[in-house]
């Protein structure tokens, strides 16, 4: 299983039979060189969204298209885009489990908020949520945009993620100590990388906090572009 940072909260997950890149926004990430974009979605076969904010949806239309991909996400703006764009989707909602090629992905909560831009100001976009990503023996959690929220400790608890790819730039989601206190309170992570961080000075610039915050998890941070082994 290889997992690829692609920026901000943008990640290429290779899992099971599956390619599947989460939250791609590419084009105008001020941390991501447009250059690398050929490398990052070669082989995709599946596009996963959060939340319907422009810094997580960029490319995702986009990518749909050129690579003749299925969008994936909450049911609300999938049908939306299917409609408008003319895009291959999968909608579902929290608590549906969808098969990407082998990798069980199941919906769950998030706190924070989703729309897109319209004419005349935010459009709702479906509820912003999270996933649980089960394959090759782990599980994965990625927590979109969220803070501390009491759904952790049943998801903790029922999905077992030794994985935890968690937004901790503070400002717009938790921040380092908050997520290394979700990730401790709730959690039996054995990995932990953070995203959200870094793309602008507003957010949080190091991840020491999230590491000193959790003794004994290897917190990785890659650097764009820069893949692991997981």
């Amino acid at each position: 299983m290889k997992l690829t940072w692609l920026g901000h909260s943008g990640f290429r997950l290779e899992i099971e039979g599956a390619v599947i890149l989460i939250d791609p926004w590419l084009t105008g990430n001020p941390v991501f060189p447009e250059d690398w974009r050929p490398e990052a979605i070669r082989g995709a076969t599946h596009v996963l969204i959060t939340h319907g904010h422009g810094d997580h949806t960029g490319d995702a239309i986009a990518i749909g298209k050129e690579l003749g991909i299925p969008v994936v996400g909450i049911y609300d703006l999938i049908t939306f885009w299917q409609s408008r764009d003319g895009i291959e989707g999968v909608g579902f909602s929290k608590g549906g489990t969808v098969d990407l090629n082998g990798a069980r992905v199941t919906m769950v909560n998030a706190v924070h908020s989703s729309s897109i831009e319209g004419r005349d100001g935010p459009v709702y976009a479906g509820h912003e949520s999270g996933y649980m990503i089960a394959g090759e023996g782990h599980t994965i959690y990625v927590s979109g945009d969220t803070d501390i929220m009491a759904d952790m400790d049943w998801m903790g608890e029922f999905h077992k993620p030794d994985i935890g790819i968690l937004c901790a730039g503070g400002h717009f989601t938790m921040d380092m100590e908050r997520a290394a206190w979700a990730a401790r309170r709730y959690f039996d992570f054995t990995t932990v990388i953070p995203c959200h961080y870094k793309t602008f000075p507003l957010l949080a610039q190091d991840a020491q906090p999230l590491r000193d915050g959790l003794p004994g998890v290897d917190v990785r941070t890659p650097e764009v572009m820069e893949t692991i082994a997981l």
